[in-house]
């Protein structure tokens, strides 16, 4: 009698558990965030069939149609991007300006004491002035198109880089300080060596927040300085006196959008330059 021929077990992959740990990290990231989504648009369903009359439905249309009249009307669509355009190039030159700025005062005001006590009080109250106060003021001055803009955004986005970088310069551990003063390093070499590159996660916060502020502060300058090429800003307020909803939101989510994606990409370009040697505690 012959034994019956047995085709081998097919040994388990070193990947599958792998494959399987990646997919449950990406479920554990993404499920939170899409379980709010779908919340989200279920109430907001809830709100325009159920609360709203449908002579009151133009305030809050439906999401399906924000997506047929925003995002697939290909007339309505491609002058949102061309808005999106004007308004990032604002938002992103004021925010290399507010970056530079803040950072150059940070370092000043973390290498003399009496700098700090000069320029801080005065960059706390530029943060404190609502900034509608002061766009009329920078439009009789500047004008009204690009560079106005760009001053805005600046002035929105300047507090947090230099709040953010100035505690970070600040925070350095005392004992490597100490290491410093037995080698008897330069204020330079210490800055350069020794406290920016223990500064940068503080620096990158700084910037992931400015980056979201830069965005606001271009749609606001959008709202009141109108020449030049057609931003958010104006986009939306056009649509709003239209009383185009769709459209509107349309547009607000473009621009919600684009600001996520600068946060991302600036916590991105953190895990690059600082992710090998810091990394933050997280909770699962």
């Amino acid at each position: 009698m012959t034994a019956t021929a047995r085709a081998p077990l097919a040994a388990p992959t070193a990947t599958s558990p792998r494959r399987l740990g990646r997919l449950r990290s990406t479920a554990r990231r993404a499920g939170p965030p899409l379980g709010v989504l779908a919340a989200v648009v279920g109430v907001w369903y809830a709100v325009t069939y159920l609360a709203l009359a449908p002579r009151r439905r133009f305030l809050l249309p439906p999401p399906h149609e924000v997506v047929t009249d925003g995002f697939g009307d290909w007339t309505t669509f491609g002058q949102t991007l061309r808005a999106l355009g004007t308004t990032a190039k604002v938002a992103l030159v004021g925010l290399v300006i507010a970056a530079a700025l803040g950072m150059v005062f940070a370092v000043l005001m973390s290498q003399a004491g009496w700098i700090e006590r000069s320029f801080y009080p005065w960059a706390v109250a530029l943060q404190t002035i609502p900034i509608l106060a002061i766009v009329p003021l920078i439009g009789f001055w500047l004008g009204y198109g690009f560079w106005s803009r760009t001053v805005v955004c600046v002035l929105v986005a300047l507090f947090p880089i230099i709040t953010n970088t100035l505690f970070g310069l600040q925070s350095t551990d005392p004992g490597q300080h100490d290491l410093f003063t037995l080698r008897q390093a330069g204020r330079w070499a210490r800055l350069v060596h020794l406290e920016f590159p223990s500064a940068l996660p503080a620096v990158f916060t700084g910037l992931r927040i400015s980056a979201g502020l830069s965005v606001i502060g271009a749609i606001v300058g959008d709202f009141f300085f109108r020449q030049g090429q057609q931003g958010l800003g104006s986009l939306i307020d056009d649509y709003t006196q239209r009383l185009q909803s769709a459209p509107l939101f349309a547009a607000i989510m473009v621009s919600a959008l684009f600001g996520l994606a600068l946060f991302w990409l600036f916590g991105l370009a953190a895990r690059l330059a600082i992710g090998a040697w810091h990394t933050p505690r997280r909770r699962s």
